[in-house]
């Protein structure tokens, strides 16, 4: 039985199907991840534009229960981005998001925490003045609504294992252990505070150090590219 739905989302990607149609990926807010067939038509271009990778879309859908891949009937931005299209910085750290998120989002059902995280954070990185920590924060949101994330340090735990998800208060023997100042650094993350400034020389390497926390207890991360486009510009930021 089909049902017609409109739903926010937000776009991840879309894959070419024959002459005249697009398979749409998007994580809505009331289906959580979908795949959506997206008949171009007359109306390619417009659809195309409105299509892009994370734009802020209302989507009108015809949900059908035994199927993959759902219906596309109309799609809108909701909130277009201010300045995201024109600030390269900006152009790179959605770029990573994106990858991250393409790689990680699996569930198929609604979450509201995970969506209203990812509007947040889309907020931020169209609005939002500092563009340097906004990688690590992301990383380290995400990893609330995908189970993974650790408890801040307790007094004396000044490394993180990676293998095991937890502060501790000296290295292990198997090498998968963040140190000082990383270590401090994402405590103060885990934490939530903002305000606090992380150097440049300890974000970079943080950054591919939760990456690699991430393939560990994430399925289907992989290497990314983006990583090295992003540290290329932040870097040149200062």
């Amino acid at each position: 039985m089909a049902t017609v739905h409109t739903t926010r989302a937000i776009v991840l990607r879309t894959v070419r199907h024959g002459d005249r149609g697009l398979v749409l990926k998007a994580f809505t807010e009331q289906f959580g991840l979908r795949g959506y067939m997206v008949r171009t038509g007359g109306r390619g271009p417009s659809r195309q534009a409105a299509l892009q990778p994370l734009n802020r879309v209302e989507l009108v859908v015809t949900e059908h229960a035994d199927r993959d891949l759902q219906q596309l009937r109309e799609v809108r931005v909701e909130r277009p981005y201010l300045n995201l299209p024109v600030d390269p910085l900006r152009g790179a750290v959605a770029l990573f998001v994106q990858e991250v998120l393409v790689r990680v989002l699996r569930e198929e059902s609604a979450d509201a925490v995970l969506f209203g995280f990812l509007q947040d954070t889309l907020e931020q990185l169209d609005q939002g003045p500092d563009l340097a920590h906004q990688p690590l924060r992301f990383l380290v949101g995400l990893m609330g609504p995908l189970g993974i994330a650790p408890e801040p340090p307790l007094e004396g735990e000044d490394h993180f294992d990676l293998r095991e998800g937890r502060f501790v208060q000296a290295a292990h023997a198997h090498g998968h252990v963040i140190g000082p100042p990383n270590s401090l650094a994402l405590g103060l993350l885990l934490e939530g505070r903002k305000g606090a400034p992380i150097p440049g020389a300890v974000r970079r390497p943080l950054l591919d150090e939760l990456l690699l926390y991430c393939r560990m207890h994430l399925e289907g991360l992989g290497e990314l590219r983006s990583p090295a486009v992003l540290h290329q510009v932040l870097g040149q930021a200062g």
